[in-house]
């Protein structure tokens, strides 16, 4: 999985079978995801193991969440 910030707090995230969808972050709240306000931090992501975190894993989202609360993208730019 690969994962790119966009404006908005939109992520592109590219899962392992090559499809491509869009998530938007603004969805995840609670106290969790408080940070995730700052653009500083929200322009981290990482992918570990298929997970998207941030913060060196202190703030983590599940694939399976990511999938089923995204939509489809396409597009000719990989990321």
């Amino acid at each position: 999985m690969e994962v790119k910030p966009l404006c908005g707090r939109m992520l592109l995230v590219a899962f392992s079978t090559g499809e491509q969808r869009l998530f938007d972050a603004t969805t995840l709240t609670g106290s969790a995801f408080k940070s995730l306000e700052d653009d500083k931090m929200f322009n981290k992501p990482e992918s570990f193991h298929g997970v998207i975190t941030w913060n060196n894993g202190e703030i983590d989202i599940a694939p399976e969440a990511v999938y089923r609360d995204s939509y489809a993208y396409e597009s000719e730019m990989a990321l």
